[in-house]
């Protein structure tokens, strides 16, 4: 079930979404909505001279949009109102609004149509791909972020679920407890080897995701809960250190995938960066935490709290 703040996130992103299609493929109005039930709900409208798009709501197979969402394909007509190869059931809205020229574009996640968005002009014009091209972009940009949204909530559950203590385990006042964040001398839980090894995986996952998103809520979100994996995961036998060092972001970024394994090849592909950036990455942060390995600088970066 969706939180009021993903659902007021996700309308955020909608309506960008929308704006970014009107601007990008010069449609004078666009509009989009999120499938749920088989039914694209129709939420985020701009350019419009008229209301008659408010409250649309297409099926699966009725219209243009309903065509899209049973093919998993973009369509486009250059004159909706004689289009033969679609069903009239938005006639109202469509023509209502003036619209001849109409394109809708799905926004696909994991295989299935999350969501619809649609390009409309007043005149008839053929859709070609230099239009057509744009409009994919700012599609396939929507699913990533709804991609990275439901990775960062799965993320979130498997956290909670691992690392959930038993009754009476921490007392109200511990801030782990509350959902804060460890001090460096707390004592970690005791977690399964397998559970660190996951958040430890699932940490250098959502670092790689971060570095290619750009929206500042995504990130906050992001950065969250990479500090809670960052305070949850350790070696209960080591003694934490305190430590003053500070890794900049992408020396983190760097650590946390040669932690799970990765050669610089494959840190250099996830990160998109050259591999010798990657080296001189690694060489900075084993300096700043005076280690002369990369196995020793992501001991002392974990015993620091700045790895999991």
């Amino acid at each position: 079930m969706l939180t009021p703040d993903r659902i007021d996130s996700e309308a955020s992103a909608l309506t960008g979404a929308v704006r970014e299609l009107a601007r990008r493929t010069h449609f004078p109005v666009s509009f989009g909505g999120f499938v749920d039930g088989g039914n694209a709900h129709i939420s985020a409208i701009h350019g419009s001279r008229t209301r008659s798009l408010d409250g649309l709501n297409v099926r699966v197979m009725r219209g243009l949009g309903g065509r899209v969402m049973a093919e998993i394909r973009p369509r486009a007509t250059p004159d909706y109102g004689a289009a033969r190869h679609i069903t009239h059931d938005y006639d109202r809205h469509i023509l209502g609004e003036g619209i001849s020229t109409l394109l809708a574009v799905p926004v696909i996640v994991g295989g299935r149509v999350r969501g619809l968005l649609y390009g409309g002009a007043w005149a008839s014009a053929n859709v070609g791909e230099v239009v057509m091209k744009p409009a994919f972009q700012v599609a396939d940009a929507l699913a990533t972020e709804l991609r990275v949204r439901d990775e960062v909530e799965r993320r979130l559950a498997t956290l909670d679920g691992a690392t959930a203590p038993a009754s009476g385990a921490l007392g109200p006042a511990s801030p782990r407890a509350q959902g804060g964040a460890a001090t460096p001398t707390e004592p970690h839980p005791s977690l399964p080897a397998a559970h660190r090894e996951e958040l430890r995986e699932s940490y250098a996952e959502l670092r790689t995701i971060a570095a290619a998103i750009t929206d500042p809520d995504v990130r906050a979100r992001l950065a969250h809960v990479e500090q809670r994996l960052a305070a949850l995961s350790g070696d209960d036998d080591t003694a934490q250190l305190t430590s003053s060092v500070s890794l900049s972001p992408r020396e983190t970024d760097v650590l946390a995938c040669a932690a799970i394994g990765a050669t610089n090849a494959q840190i250099a592909a996830q990160l998109s960066l050259r591999e010798g950036t990657v080296k001189a990455y690694l060489s900075s942060a084993m300096a700043k935490l005076d280690a002369s390995t990369r196995h020793a600088a992501v001991t002392k970066a974990r015993r620091s709290g700045l790895l999991p």
